[in-house]
């Protein structure tokens, strides 16, 4: 089932971008890991592999996947990833952990070896975000740096896209291939000051017309910084996209489509 979203626009106005919502047949997939990596000194890559992957698809850079991750007792830990790469011809599918909590997802990938089992479900649907963009702006911390670096990747040679992304420590940052033409800002950060370190960086930007701004991360990072695009850059609702992905002090507290 596909769904489009467009809101609406006044005489004269650029027309906004569409999200076209594509549901996909839920499935749940049982996977062994086959690659272990220390990405980065706070990121994990896990490459897994299995037949199950058949028949799996992901169309859009922030799509995610749940991940159930089995716990000494009860039933298993669920989170959601993002798909950071799959290929359909070797069936292997890559997920990047970052490590910024002693939750279950970090103390599993911590532990993961070659051969472990994990079971995931999804992606239950696709986002995909089109229209006249000329400008990309991705902003994030590494929790978002996994979709961010997808997006970046997938786009084409005419494309313009500025990253912004807050990390733990300069060896946290990350080389990308891409076809755009690529401005990346890192933010090295106490974790206190990620938001306020982000807004001062943005005033120092040129937000060009048709900029498409996306935002993930920490959910009071996420808002705020929504609100000062929103009131101090001017940018109106249809051309922003933001999620929170985690909240601090908090457990599984997603809150996607902000």
């Amino acid at each position: 089932m596909i769904r489009l979203f467009r809101s609406r626009e006044l005489p004269g106005e650029t027309q906004a971008p569409v999200i076209e919502q594509v549901r996909h047949e839920l499935r749940m997939r049982r996977l062994r890991v086959k690659d272990r990596q220390q990405l980065t000194p706070n990121m994990i890559r896990i490459v897994l592999e299995g037949d199950d992957l058949k028949g799996f698809t992901s169309q859009s850079p922030d799509d995610h996947v749940k991940v159930f991750l089995p716990q000494v007792s009860g039933e298993p830990a669920k989170r959601d990833y993002t798909p950071r790469r799959f290929d359909a011809q070797n069936n292997e599918l890559t997920l990047d952990f970052a490590v910024h909590d002693a939750g279950p997802a970090t103390a599993w990938a911590m532990l993961a070896q070659p051969g472990d089992w994990i079971d995931i479900g999804g992606p239950r649907a696709s986002q995909k975000i089109s229209g006249d963009i000329r400008h990309w702006l991705l902003i994030g911390d590494e929790t978002a740096l996994p979709a961010i670096a997808r997006r970046i990747e997938e786009l084409g040679n005419d494309d313009q896209v500025t990253a912004l992304v807050s990390i733990a420590e300069d060896g946290d940052q990350q080389t990308f291939s891409s076809r755009a033409v690529l401005d990346s800002h890192w933010l090295t950060r106490e974790s206190s000051a990620r938001t306020d370190a982000i807004i001062e960086h943005l005033n120092s930007l040129a937000l060009p017309p048709q900029t498409f701004c996306w935002i993930a991360g920490e959910s009071s990072m996420v808002r705020s910084v929504r609100q000062y695009l929103l009131n101090e850059r001017g940018i109106s609702k249809p051309w922003i996209k933001a999620s929170g992905y985690w909240k601090e002090g908090h457990a599984d507290s997603a809150e996607h489509n902000l």
